[in-house]
């Protein structure tokens, strides 16, 4: 049986409170270490639990929830239960079912005096109440003011007579593996708790695209969603969001969303009740080793630019097979790195690209779109190439492949005005098929330029052989969505 741990986020639901005794057997090893590279840990956090407590919140939600579908108990006419069923179960106008008000618990913490309050968006997703408990007993009615699933962060409002007491957010940026932290939360709906620890690892990725996520080993639970993790100095470095357990219980992993992201989405959230984040409008990939060789790039580095659709990008010039290194004056390392610089990135205004094209770089000022419009409208792939009248076969690199004709559009379910060469075979023992090509996948560019024929692969191979490369770059789309893919040619 597989015992390998199940990703799990905070639904902040627990219909039963379950209560562990575990037994452990600890045996400690001590050895002497460098003061130089060692700090002591805390002797008390009293104080700073004191201080920060009043800011963080438990946050109570409630919905309406339809009634299950399906029978109720059947009961034989004439049996002595029948009565009992009349008088005391739901009348079968109502099918036996009544919707029901269904709660869920969360955390969350104040980040204004004047009551703006930050949590997940998984703690108040589907609400329509949402209550504030304070940490002196008070509570107040909450109103939503937006949110960002992306990030899963949300903003809310609460009106209070009496000025909040709120906390800052602190840079994530700044915290090293092994700094201490802290968390605080409603775990298991137990009330305020507290709970420390260390950042065990930076620069997590679970899901999203901006996902930057701190790890900790701070105790972590169901209920702690959207309570804040701080640092020694009382400042919010992170928002409590998932844990990786196989048992839904803490055991030591968990992440938090990294503050500066977070505070960028609190800002939008505030002044605009949504997020509005810069767009490109390019597909792209990572530049890795293979690929830079195939390129001619001295560093594997960047982001490889597959398809350009109507656009932003496609307005400036930039070009299918353009490496983008440096985006609005930030380094460029990867595709991850490129996609949050944008986002931030300043919608309506021109921004500075600098790319590598052909051996060349070339700087492109490129005005930027807004993601969240962008998102509501389909995004036509780009076509490249036209099939020849008379297409032939062959096995290349691995693969039978053949020019793209309305036969081969059938065959493969192909999406219509396909041009380019079709993927009939991958040999399985192929590098190939190790790199993912697969039957019905179609060639659309190779070394940069349009294929249409058999003899336009062959020509850049052979190009390639002749300047004493080991691998071509080629264009592959799958139902439309491209990626570039480097084969070995000799």
């Amino acid at each position: 049986m597989s015992h390998l741990p199940a990703l799990l986020s905070f639904k902040a639901r627990h219909p039963s409170r379950i209560l562990l005794a575990l037994g452990l057997g600890l045996s400690l090893a001590l050895a002497p270490m460098d003061a130089a590279f060692a700090r002591g840990a805390p002797e008390s956090f009293a104080d700073l639990a004191a201080e920060i407590s009043p800011s963080v919140v438990n946050i109570t939600t409630s919905a309406v929830v339809a009634a299950p579908t399906g029978g109720g108990p059947i009961v034989p006419e004439g049996s002595p239960f029948e009565d009992f069923f009349k008088d005391f179960m739901p009348p079968e106008g109502d099918g036996g079912k009544q919707s029901q008000r269904q709660q869920a618990l969360g955390s969350g913490f104040v980040v204004s005096a004047d009551g703006y309050i930050v949590t997940n968006n998984h703690v108040i997703d589907g609400a329509d109440e949402i209550e504030i408990e304070f940490f002196d007993k008070k509570r107040l009615k909450a109103k939503l003011v937006g949110t960002d699933p992306k990030t899963d962060i949300a903003l809310l409002k609460v009106e209070s007579d009496a000025p909040l007491p709120f906390v800052n957010f602190g840079d994530s940026g700044a915290m090293r593996v092994g700094d201490w932290v802290m968390a605080m939360g409603n775990p298991l709906g137990q009330g305020f708790s507290v709970s420390a620890g260390i950042v065990s690892a930076r620069g997590r990725e679970l899901s999203g695209s901006y996902d930057d996520f701190l790890q900790t080993d701070a105790a972590i639970n169901k209920g702690n969603s959207g309570g804040p993790l701080f640092n020694m100095e009382g400042e919010v470095v992170g928002v409590n969001t998932a844990i990786l357990s196989p048992t839904g219980g803490s055991i030591g992993i968990g992440f938090s969303m990294a503050s500066n992201v977070v505070n960028k989405v609190v800002a939008q959230l505030k002044e605009f009740g949504e997020t509005r984040r810069g767009w490109l409008g390019v597909r792209i990939q990572d530049v890795t080793p293979d690929v830079a060789e195939a390129m001619g790039l001295s560093v594997a580095a960047g982001a490889l630019v597959t398809d350009v659709p109507d656009g932003p990008a496609k307005e400036a010039g930039l070009e299918a097979g353009d490496v983008i290194t440096t985006f609005n004056g930030k380094t460029v390392s990867d595709v991850r790195d490129l996609t949050r610089t944008v986002a931030d990135s300043p919608i309506g205004e021109a921004v500075p690209v600098v790319i590598q094209r052909e051996g060349d770089e070339m700087v492109i000022d490129v005005t930027l779109g807004r993601r969240e419009t962008a998102e509501g409208e389909v995004i036509p792939a780009a076509e490249k190439g036209k099939a020849p009248a008379a297409p032939a076969e062959a096995e290349i690199l691995g693969m039978t492949l053949k020019a793209v004709d309305e036969a081969a559009v059938t065959e493969l379910a192909l999406p219509k005005g396909s041009g380019g060469l079709a993927v009939m075979k991958v040999d399985v023992a192929s590098e190939a098929a190790a790199k993912g090509l697969d039957r019905g996948d179609i060639i659309v560019e190779a070394g940069q330029r349009p294929v249409a024929s058999l003899k336009d692969l062959a020509d850049p191979i052979d190009e390639a052989k002749e300047g004493g490369r080991k691998s071509l770059l080629m264009l592959v789309r799958r139902g439309g969505d491209p990626r570039f893919v480097a084969l070995a040619i000799e």
